[in-house]
């Protein structure tokens, strides 16, 4: 039996030695779930092979065959095995960035280890660890359960049963055993680790899927897009034999001309380049601290009409500072950054210690009692204390140690025996401790409505009348306030809800979570985009206020909507007409935080929905795009959400949301290069035997101008740079095509110019005894790159250079086309003279003007959101 089984994997209370875990780590693996197999080479080359247009390429070949028509059949070949091998390298390089995307936003977990607390990331638990589990974590493994309290786990994932399980300490391994992949819910507990990876329940399951994942929305209309034109593309095409027969031409000529025009004209690598586009998408996102966890968040971060945001640690720094304490006896201020225990309690002007001020000691004693967070101090090399758990309790921990108290001595003298955990429903924690004298000491802590009540509480009114002025007073001016009670029972109580009753108020804690101070500008940005920012906050409704007017959210005077409120009326109703004005949204209950991305999301909005905590999951698989704050995020935010922020910078999204309209621009910008030399060539082929000339283009040579103009430099379009200005106009409405404003008259103008230019061309040289053929090949091949060059974002500059590259190296390639021996065979091409090669470039360089001429001119019209939402100017 091996390490994986329970029996043979030691643990004890305070868990491995790192060594022992290493050693392990290095036995066994990392703790994995099974992935899909990587795919075979030969099968990615088959997959390319059995597209429908790669397909009719195919017969075309063997049907060249046939004919003996070498050359056609060289040509049909080479163009077969560059797609083929594009596709595959494109595939392998998406697949890689989503891989590395997804390694980037792996899920941790807290272990004990030599005695110590550490966050390690999930993949590295092994069998044999303690791990400690809170609110919010997705357990990383298999486990039996060491102590609990109030553990309840959501395992809907393995077993499809919706009721939460209570966990506990049992002979029964329903209770008292946990799995890899389920979520808690309430409570915390310690397990030890039994069985990790594919041994795993979880991985058991995992390892019968094998589902590859599907396209997303941009591709499934690309693809229906590209069927529509490749059935009009074949209808013309069929046109075109019928001329070339009626005139007659050779049937297998004509029959070949036909299938490699309709190729030549359908751009059939956009789906690879599409795949493409977004998986550099997600890598440049990632750069900018923006993980990707689903490719399709890319393209629908570009059409992001509101963004409701949390305020704790999104908008603010996440770093909770104690900074106000008050006690019926008095007030002091805290000094000291961020969770470093240095730092003073001054009151009247001087520093105070426990001894000095013993209702301080009291309060901030009671705090720390009352606490499930942990301060790491700085790693070799680092210069930062970390918070281990909720950011509020570590700041009460460190204002603890900054009068002079030690959380672990507390932990010594008064033990806690039992807990009443926090919940978004009483808004308030108590814990019960063993006394040194036998007794117990009850310790309740909470928001002011929670605690300042006469049930809770058996001080007079006076008292919880000045402490709760004082509490507005704080909340009003941005503190998030916690009110502390403690008492010491003289009987112990059977009932755990009885604990929160005839306690005495210790005092008022004021904290403050600064805003970010790039928030305002971020805030700034948004409006500026078309975006909406709302605010939705389970804080004190001043508080909210507070940082709403402080960052230009709101403005004096707005009203501020509470969950009491939006409960009030039929939810939906209250909801929808709030939105039009209500911009701020306090106390609100994970339920409500739906209700709210709902109704934005059924009045025509694309939402976009931040969190970082256990109930954040359902608004943020709910919204359009879900964003998970990577740092701070729980477990249940970071899976629930698409794009998960590295830095927990509201600012990344603005980054994130450029990003994804710089990827939908640039596969616009290669529909619009692409479909306009597919239009033009269909219009040479259709109307150059009207013209005089029978067969404008052999079928080699459309196969020659395809392979050059959607090679390199359609997949260098999908580089392009962000447009200027494109945060400055409001999004795409999510029900545009992807060829709708304005860009299918572009295409049509723009496919008739190069077809005009080329075809007078032709008729010109014909008329005058040149080799025609030849020159419609040159000019139509090297119109298209010029029409490239015209299409960049920032013309004129070097922001992309493989462009460039990629359309010189295709202009040399087509000008080989006519002057090497071996292609002249091949291509059924003719050498020009200098003259007819300037004449040649002049006309080509038509193609770069009229582009850049047609943009100037029909610029992009802004797009316009499909529900107006009156948006107040920030003071």
């Amino acid at each position: 039996m091996g390490v994986e089984d329970s029996r043979s994997a030691p643990a004890t209370s305070v868990g491995l030695s790192q060594g022992e875990a290493a050693r392990r780590l290095t036995a066994y693996g990392p703790n994995a779930l099974p992935t899909e197999p990587r795919t075979p080479v030969w099968r990615r080359v088959l997959q390319q092979l059995r597209d429908p247009l790669i397909l009719v390429l195919l017969v075309a070949a063997a049907l060249t065959l046939a004919t003996h028509d070498l050359a056609d059949t060289a040509v049909i070949l080479l163009v077969i095995t560059v797609n083929t091998v594009v596709g595959v390298v494109q595939e392998v390089r998406a697949e890689r960035a989503v891989a590395a995307l997804a390694a980037m936003s792996a899920p941790a977990a807290r272990v004990v280890r030599d005695g110590e607390e550490r966050s390690v990331a999930a993949a590295e638990v092994v069998p044999g660890d303690v791990v400690l589990l809170a609110e919010g974590d997705i357990v990383p493994a298999d486990g039996d359960v060491l102590d609990a309290a109030l553990l309840l786990l959501d395992e809907s994932s393995l077993t499809g049963e919706s009721v939460p399980v209570e966990k506990a300490p049992a002979e029964d391994r329903s209770r008292g055993t946990v799995s890899a992949g389920t979520v808690v819910v309430r409570g915390r507990g310690r397990v030890v680790i039994t069985a990790t990876g594919a041994r795993s329940a979880l991985g058991r399951i995992a390892s019968l899927l094998g589902a590859a994942p599907g396209l997303t929305p941009l591709q499934r209309r690309l693809v229906g897009f590209g069927r529509v034109l490749a059935a009009v593309t074949v209808a013309l095409c069929a046109l075109v034999l019928a001329l070339g027969l009626v005139r007659g031409q050779p049937v297998e000529l004509m029959i070949v001309a036909a299938i490699s025009l309709a190729v030549a004209a359908v751009p059939e690598s956009l789906p690879a380049v599409v795949t493409l586009a977004l998986a550099l998408g997600a890598r440049r996102m990632a750069e900018r601290q923006a993980i990707v966890r689903r490719l399709p968040a890319v393209e629908t971060l570009g059409s992001v009409t509101v963004l409701a945001t949390d305020k704790t640690g999104t908008l603010t720094e996440g770093r909770m500072a104690v900074e106000e304490l008050w006690t019926p006896h008095g007030e002091a201020t805290v000094s000291g950054a961020g969770y470093a225990p240095g730092g003073h309690v001054l009151r009247g002007g001087r520093t105070v210690t426990a001894r000095d001020a013993p209702d301080l000691a009291a309060l901030l004693r009671a705090a720390m009692l009352c606490n499930d967070a942990a301060l790491e101090a700085p790693t070799e090399g680092g210069t930062e204390w970390r918070a281990l758990g909720d950011p509020t309790e570590a700041a009460l921990l460190a204002a603890g140690a900054r009068i002079g108290l030690d959380r672990a001595a507390l932990d010594r003298e008064l033990p806690r025996v039992e807990e009443v955990p926090f919940d978004s429903g009483r808004k308030r924690m108590t814990t019960v401790h063993q006394g040194p004298d036998g007794g117990v000491h009850v310790v309740c802590k909470g928001a002011p409505e929670a605690v300042l009540r006469p049930e809770v509480l058996a001080d007079g009114p006076d008292v919880l009348a000045r402490a709760a002025a004082r509490a507005e007073d704080l909340a009003r001016s941005g503190y998030r306030v916690l009110a502390v009670a403690a008492g010491d029972p003289k009987e112990r109580r059977e009932h755990s809800g009885t604990w929160e009753s005839g306690l005495r108020l210790l005092g008022l804690i004021g904290i403050l979570d600064p805003p970010r101070r790039a928030s305002a500008a971020t805030v700034a940005a948004c409006r500026q985009a078309g975006i909406a920012p709302v605010l939705i906050t389970g804080d004190h409704p001043l508080t909210a206020r507070a940082v709403a007017e402080r960052l230009g959210i709101a403005v004096a005077g707005d009203e501020v909507a509470t969950g009491e409120q939006l409960r009030q009326g039929t939810t939906g109703a209250s909801v929808t007409d709030a939105l039009m004005k209500v911009r701020v949204f306090a106390r609100t209950t994970p339920e409500q935080k739906l209700d709210i991305v709902q109704a934005w999301r059924g009045a025509g909005h694309v939402v976009a929905m931040t969190g970082d905590g256990v109930n954040d999951g359902p608004a943020l698989r709910r919204a359009d795009i879900g964003v998970a704050m990577g740092r701070r995020g729980t477990e249940v935010a970071r899976q629930a959400a698409e794009l998960v922020l590295a830095d927990d910078d509201l600012s990344t999204v603005v980054a994130a949301v450029e990003e994804g309209r710089r990827v939908y621009a640039n596969v616009r910008r290669f529909l619009l290069y692409a479909l306009t030399g597919g239009t033009a060539e269909i219009l040479v082929m259709l109307l150059g035997p009207f013209l005089g000339m029978p067969l404008p283009l052999l079928p080699a040579q459309i196969l020659w101008i395809n392979l050059l103009t959607h090679g390199l430099p359609g997949v260098a379009l999908g580089a392009e740079p962000v447009e200027p200005g494109v945060m400055r106009h409001p999004p795409r409405p999510p029900e545009q095509s992807v060829l709708g404003a304005g860009l299918w008259p572009r295409i049509l103008a723009m496919g008739a110019f190069v077809a005009t230019v080329t075809l007078v061309t032709g008729v010109w040289a014909r008329e005058t005894g040149r080799p025609w053929q030849s020159m419609i090949f040159l000019i139509l091949g090297a119109t298209q790159l010029g029409v490239a060059l015209g299409s960049r974002a920032r013309p004129g500059s070097l922001t992309n250079p493989f462009l460039l590259v990629a359309v010189g190296t295709a202009l040399s390639l087509q000008a080989a086309g006519v002057y090497l021996p071996p292609l002249q065979a091949l291509l059924g091409t003719e050498p020009l003279p200098l003259t007819d090669l300037v004449i040649v470039c002049g006309v080509s360089g038509l193609g770069h003007v009229v582009m850049r001429l047609q943009a100037r001119l029909f610029p992009e019209r802004p797009p316009r959101v499909g529900v107006q939402t009156p948006v107040r100017s920030s003071p």
